[in-house]
């Protein structure tokens, strides 16, 4: 544990922000980055920061990484803070993962969900190993390898199902709504905690998986082994937007079938986690969008081809691996894959029932909304939820009380949104004036020069670079090209079938982006840092999804 003063400088730039840890200073962009690309609407965070908080803390007890003493009472938000308005991850204390778990490293943990940065390396501090909380990961692994089937997550979908019945009507009173908003939260944290339990199952387990492969010598298999694993529900809606790509899009068959795809998965979208952004259901034109691209792919980018593909290599990496290892091992390897493939499926699982949930709420803040437009309201949904809950819920009575408030908001928004926040904290938050501008230059890269990342899915794909920056806008990205991305939340997986390759700015192994490549069968690299900005749009590129090489050709 490193003990540091909370520097007296620390200024409160956006609503939802805090301070950093004191006791806990190094923070990191990676992995949250996905789930909260944009900057963080107040409405959204004064209902599921905290209770996103508690129940991650809850996971931790569980698992028993958590020691006495570790998180001070006088601190309510640490292992999530939200800086400038971005959200960031303790990496301080999830780190502890790699020192505290029997056989961990610290350089995993970082690979697995942070990827690469300019993070300082990590230091011993006293209090870091505790032999109590190794001696529970030690158990909680044992539990985790003879784990076969998770209940618990169809008992949650049947409770999230009961609360999106429970959801008023859009007619229904504002009282009435709000009150439905607010109880949300301690469902949400119920919730979370399953998500991130299912999550650091997921690392305790590949992390015995991995130590196995490199012990047979093996390593270059390692994304082989992880992929193809199958029922990965963050993949279904790329799946199902390839069917409807394949149809007359004039064609009654396509119309039945698109509605179809907008009531099974029309909760999805850009920042799908937070309320005030709009999922398909809402603009079912970004959809469209996304199914058009893929029209001009040929068949052979079929996700049930890719992924019978990836199930090929994925056994023959797998007999690879075990015929080097001694009898014991091999029983090992099988109960460690076994079990990293449940909780692979078992963390997107989790995450698709968190975002039905979501998805109730935002219908049940948008009827409000709605309602304050005739009576001198903002008339852009996002914008009332640039007011907290608290905000809101008077807002309801008196729009106009609020106009100022929202605007001055509204244009902090603006500036913050093009600015590229830190990736890495260390105890202090760089002042918004030295942050990166979004549309500032970058150097770009000639031939012959490469860019290393971290492998995400096999394979070697080359292509035409597009660089795009808007999953709803894919421009030219077509046959034969390689998608060149910032960051990847479920609205960018479906354009990952139009393309050859993808290569993505940030991400680790477990990031959204890897995840769903391995499932569709697409060569993928992340954590190419700077991609968006030094590859020039239009290059000849090869990807090395195997080595996480990017070369310009």
């Amino acid at each position: 544990m490193t003990t540091t003063d909370r520097p007296a400088s620390f200024e409160k730039i956006w609503e939802t922000d805090n301070p950093p840890s004191r006791d806990w200073p190094l923070y990191t962009r990676g992995n949250v980055g996905e789930v909260f690309p944009e900057v963080v609407l107040p409405f959204t965070w004064s209902l599921l920061g905290k209770a996103a908080e508690d129940g991650w803390r809850q996971a931790f007890v569980k698992m028993g990484l958590t020691a006495d003493g570790d998180i001070s009472d006088d601190e309510s938000m640490v292992i999530l803070s939200v800086f400038g308005g971005y959200c960031y991850i303790n990496a301080s204390y999830v780190r502890l993962l790699g020192v505290r778990a029997p056989g961990g490293k610290v350089e995993n943990i970082d690979s697995m969900f942070f990827g690469e940065s300019d993070a300082p390396a990590y230091e011993s501090s006293d209090g870091d190993k505790n032999l109590k909380s190794s001696f529970r990961l030690a158990k909680t692994v044992l539990r985790l390898l003879r784990t076969k089937s998770l209940p618990d997550l169809e008992h949650d979908k049947a409770k999230a199902d009961r609360f999106v019945a429970r959801y008023p009507g859009d007619d229904a009173g504002n009282d009435e709504l709000l009150a439905y908003c607010r109880s949300f939260s301690p469902f949400f944290e119920h919730l979370f905690f399953r998500h991130i339990d299912n999550t650091f199952s997921n690392a305790l387990v590949s992390g015995a998986l991995i130590d196995l492969i490199v012990k047979a010598g093996k390593p270059e298999l390692l994304v082989s082994v992880l992929g193809g694993i199958g029922d990965i529900e963050s993949a279904a809606p790329s799946a199902a937007m390839w069917e409807l790509s394949r149809l007359d899009p004039e064609s009654d068959e396509y119309a039945v079938g698109f509605e179809r795809f907008i009531r099974d998965h029309g909760t999805r979208g850009p920042n799908e986690w937070d309320i005030g952004s709009d999922p398909w259901a809402f603009r079912p034109a970004m959809a469209t969008a996304a199914i058009d691209s893929m029209r001009a792919a040929d068949d052979t980018h079929a996700p049930v081809l890719q992924a019978r593909r990836l199930a090929e290599a994925r056994a023959d990496a797998i007999a690879e691996v075990k015929a080097e290892l001694n009898p014991i091992d091999r029983f090992q390897f099988d109960k460690s894959l076994a079990a990293t493939a449940l909780y692979s499926q078992a963390r997107e699982r989790s995450k698709t029932t968190v975002i039905k949930v979501i998805h109730a709420v935002r219908r049940a803040q948008r009827a409000m909304h709605d309602r304050t437009v005739e009576r001198g309201g903002v008339a852009e949904r996002w914008k009332s939820c640039l007011l907290n809950v608290d905000e809101f819920e008077r807002y309801l009575d008196d729009p106009a009380q609020f106009t100022d408030l929202i605007e001055q908001r509204a244009e902090l928004h603006e500036r913050l949104a093009g600015l590229i926040p830190p990736f890495i904290v260390d105890g202090v938050v760089p002042g918004i004036d030295t942050w990166g501008e979004r549309s500032g230059a970058a150097d770009q890269m000639s031939s012959g020069q490469t860019l290393q990342g971290i492998a995400g899915c096999p394979g070697v794909a080359r292509g035409r670079a597009r660089v795009v920056l808007d999953a709803g806008d894919p421009g030219d990205l077509g046959p034969g090209d390689v998608l060149i991305a910032p960051i990847t939340d479920p609205s960018w997986t479906p354009l990952f079938l139009a393309a050859e390759a993808v290569v993505v700015d940030v991400g680790a192994t477990m990031s959204h982006a890897v995840i769903v490549s391995r499932e569709l069968g697409i060569p993928c690299v992340v954590s190419a840092v700077g991609a968006t900005r030094s590859i020039p749009d239009g290059a000849e590129i090869e990807v090395d999804g195997n080595t996480g090489v990017v070369t310009v050709l």
